[in-house]
Formats: C-alpha cells, structure tokens, sequence
C-alpha cells in the first residue's frame, strides 16, 4: 500500500475505579488464585463500578484526549466508536458518544472487528485523513466486558478488564509520517472459538432454546492459540518480509494484549521482549481498548516518540489477524 499520511495528535485513558485482583476473580471462579496468575498473566485489573459505564468512560477518555490538543468536539470532523462490546444494538454506539461529549452535525460512526476494532478504525481514520476527506478523527474504544463474563468459565473470567481510550489523529507533518503498511486477514475456521451467541438475529429472545449463558462470553483459548500459531508467521510475512523471524525497521511492538499464552508467541518471531509493550499484568486483555491503551502507555512513557516506527499486531474473534505499521 501506498503511505497514508497521519499523525498521533494526542492519546488519553479512562480506568474504572474499581482495581480487581486476580485472586478475587480466582474465587469467583473457584480456581487456585496462584495458577490463576501464573496461567493467565494477569495481576490486577479494572471493572466498572456502579456508577461507571462504558459510555461514561469512553466520553472521559474523548474529552482528555481532546483538551490534550486543545480542540474542541465540534472541530472534529469523524468521531469514530472503535469498541468490541456494544453499548446497546440501535442507535449505533457513536451517536451515543457524541450526544454524551454534546457533539451535534458530526459524522460518527462504529467500525466492529471486535479485539481489532481499533486497528480497523486506525486504518480508516488514515484514509480519511490521507484522501483530504477529513484533518481531525478521533477514535474511542471504551470496554465493559466483566458484565458478559461466564465465571463457570475460568479462562476467560481471568482474562478481562474494563476501560476506555481515545486516539486524535490528524494530518502528517512529512512525507515519512503516517502508516507505511496495514493489514487483515479472516480465518472463519475459528470463529466458534471465541464468541458471545445471543442477542442478535440468530439466536434471540423468541428462540425456544435460548439459555441465559448465551449471553456471555465463551472462549476455547487453546483452540485460537493453535489456529493463531499456523496463521501468524503467514500473516507477519505478508504484512512485512522479515516480520517473523526478526523485527526489520521497526522501533517497538505494540501487541494486543489477549493472553500471556497469546504474548508468549512475539518470542517465537525474535522480537526482543525489551521493544514489546506490555499492559496486560496490570490491565488484563480489554479487547478493543487493549490496542490504544498500550499505544498510550507507551506514547505517555516516551518509550514510543515521534519519528519512531511502530508495529500494532493482534488477532480478534473470527479468526482475524490484524496488523498496522506506523511511523510516528
């Protein structure tokens, strides 16, 4: 692909308040809390408090990161809801956030890979912005996934984290700004492996089998981690040569964070673990929230700065691969 010019104006995050140890979800689950970390890499994370909603947290995130540029709502141009769990089936979630950050006349509308929302929105947000079709998006991916988690399930329970982020993008400064490369591939062989079956037209609530744990969130982690093993050195090749075996011309990896299982695989390409960020011991897997919340880590820490060339990478439901290559 041809560079799409686009540059990182500003980042921000919104946390619940509610901070949740691993041994507490290990009780909830009735597993030993020690394995539980151990397996999971998980310490800690957040879950909405009663007064929290993932709108509520998206809309903070979205207001920090705009006064961080010292914009307005109403000088963007496309607010982009980038999130795997939806806020409620109609009206699209966007026109929920925008109401809530007082947004009128905007354009606003949701891109849904589910964990790879934010990528998607990042690669539609450069298009955008590289076309002349817009200067200012902002993405928000905020999550509420402890509400949909089956405890009888203890892999999955142990994984999620709640919260938001906001990504403000804007036009590049040089000609070597921007994405350089991005990519997504579907392999629909695995997309029972992770998914929540209720609550659209396939299986409803006038479906005489319906069962309330239908509605929750069913993983078969082993399942994803095998088709992921086959299908990422392919994907990684094809995103870039070079990719999996070695890290060719980029500065650090930004990996979503869906399992320590999930994270072990960036050794297996010889990516040095001290150019990898991390957040999952202290925020678990936040689906679509995962991907810019380490983005803002690491732009926060200054462990990713500007001129610095940055590989986002994951797999979401489906199966589908995801990869993005930005230079900053």
């Amino acid at each position: 692909m041809s560079p799409l010019g686009v540059r990182l104006l500003a980042s921000a995050q919104a946390l619940p308040r509610r901070v949740v140890t691993t041994a507490e979800v290990a009780a909830l689950c009735g597993v030993d809390a020690e394995q539980a970390e151990l397996r999971s890499g998980v310490r800690e994370r957040r879950w909405l408090s009663a007064s929290e909603t993932a709108l509520t947290l998206g809309a903070q995130a979205a207001r920090e990161a705009l006064s961080a540029a010292n914009l307005e709502i109403n000088e963007l141009d496309v607010l982009l809801n980038a999130s795997g769990s939806q806020l409620q089936p109609i009206p699209d979630g966007a026109a929920l956030l925008a109401r809530e950050l007082g947004a009128s006349g905007l354009a606003a509308y949701s891109l849904h890979g589910t964990c790879l929302s934010f990528l998607m929105a990042l690669q539609h947000a450069a298009l955008l912005i590289g076309s002349g079709q817009a200067r200012q998006v902002l993405i928000v991916s905020s999550e509420s996934g402890s509400l949909g988690l089956n405890f009888a399930q203890a892999e999955s329970s142990l994984l999620i984290g709640d919260g938001a982020a906001a990504v403000l993008l804007g036009p590049a400064e040089n000609e070597a700004q921007g994405l350089q490369a991005a990519r997504f591939e579907t392999y629909p062989e695995g997309a029972d492996h992770t998914r929540i079956r209720a609550g659209g037209s396939l299986l409803n609530n006038r479906s005489p089998d319906i069962r309330d744990e239908d509605y929750l969130f069913e993983m078969q982690g082993l399942g994803v981690l095998k088709l992921a093993s086959r299908v990422m050195p392919g994907f990684l090749e094809r995103l870039r040569p070079g990719l999996s075996a070695g890290l060719p011309g980029i500065d650090r990896v930004l990996p979503h964070q869906a399992s320590a299982a999930g994270l072990s695989l960036t050794r297996r390409y010889g990516w040095p673990s001290e150019r990898v960020e991390v957040t999952l011991p202290h925020l678990g897997n936040v689906i679509a929230a995962s991907l810019p919340l380490t983005l803002h880590q690491a732009f926060s820490t200054g462990r990713a700065k500007a001129g610095d060339t940055l590989l986002l990478v994951g797999t979401g439901a489906g199966l589908t691969a995801g990869g993005v290559i930005w230079r900053l």
